[in-house]
């Protein structure tokens, strides 16, 4: 039989406190879900009920949390399952470092930060050096962050300009048969980075910066040969780049310049035999100065909950395939 604790909270500050509790405590039943300890609320006070490990996590979780709220960071039921996972994998961790590290307000008036350890850490390689790679699953937030940065740079007058780049894997006989021109053949693999792109500013601003070339949205193939100054650039797929294509990239970074580059080496589309111009550029670029690699896990997933587990199941079959057991 499992030993239980009983420890009792008072949160003077009853603002914060009300908000802390969520409609109908909902905010309290989230986090008996996620913890799997019992809490109750009467008056300013909360009981705390469970394996002692988690009824110290919760404490750590409610006591930061209502900093937070203090602080008037708005807190929903998603970011309070962020930082679950975040203090599950360090208590140590501050919250407030992450959780308060405003991005940019998107058009729609919402806040973007960083909301797992490896995304704070992702955004500081980006504001320190010129040129980030960040690897991970899908979903970790490692374009969507990416252009939140862009547009931020671009807002602030610190970059003239914002490239975003995709390779289209299929750039060869398939694409010979969808109508128009190269640009709208490739479209459709670039429709992820425009619907980043629209969710951070109006629809009539972006067209309107595009059409002044301000902001452009392009195949990868189309930078060849071009030296690209005071701009923040993002290449997302990068798993999907040729080893030429990559160091093509990697080399076109001009004055006053800042790249990303995202990628998932567990999805790379490449035809058989060819290598990732990503899995390369680790190796070649991994120990030079003034470059960055951040990676992700499914424990940074800013997706559905199911999608972390997902993440982790496969991982778990590929390691088995690599280790020679899989049955």
């Amino acid at each position: 039989m499992k030993h239980e604790t009983t420890k009792p909270l008072t949160f003077p500050d009853p603002n914060a406190f009300k908000t802390l509790l969520g409609d109908g405590d909902k905010n309290l039943r989230l986090i008996e879900k996620l913890a799997g300890i019992r809490i109750t609320a009467r008056g300013d006070k909360i009981t705390l009920t469970g394996e002692a490990h988690s009824v110290d996590l919760v404490e750590n979780l409610l006591g930061q949390i209502c900093r937070l709220i203090q602080k008037g960071f708005p807190v929903y039921s998603t970011d309070i399952g962020f930082a679950h996972r975040i203090l599950s994998e360090n208590r140590s961790v501050r919250l407030e470092e992450i959780f308060l590290d405003k991005v940019y307000i998107s058009s729609k008036k919402r806040v973007i930060t960083p909301k797992s350890i490896a995304q704070k850490q992702y955004i500081d390689a980006i504001r320190k050096y010129d040129m980030v790679f960040g690897i991970g699953p899908a979903g970790t937030g490692k374009t969507y962050l990416a252009m939140a940065m862009a547009v931020s740079y671009l807002m602030d007058r610190r970059v003239n300009r914002i490239v975003l780049t995709r390779p289209a894997v299929e750039a060869g006989e398939r694409l010979g048969f969808l109508p128009g021109d190269l640009v709208e053949k490739v479209n459709p693999y670039l429709r992820p980075v425009y619907d980043a792109l629209y969710d951070m500013m109006d629809f009539d601003k972006v067209q309107a910066l595009m059409e002044k070339g301000i902001i452009e949205v392009a195949p990868l193939a189309f930078m060849r040969g071009r030296t690209l100054n005071d701009a923040f650039i993002i290449l997302d797929e990068a798993q999907n780049t040729t080893s030429e294509q990559m160091k093509m990239f990697v080399t076109r970074l001009g004055w006053g310049a800042k790249a990303v580059v995202t990628g998932d080496v567990t999805q790379i589309d490449l035809p058989s035999g060819k290598t990732s111009g990503l899995v390369e550029v680790e190796q070649i670029l991994g120990r030079t100065e003034g470059i960055q690699f951040v990676y992700f896990s499914e424990i940074d997933v800013v997706r559905h909950p199911l999608v972390s587990e997902i993440i982790k199941a496969y991982n778990h079959l590929s390691r088995k395939k690599t280790n020679g057991r899989e049955e």
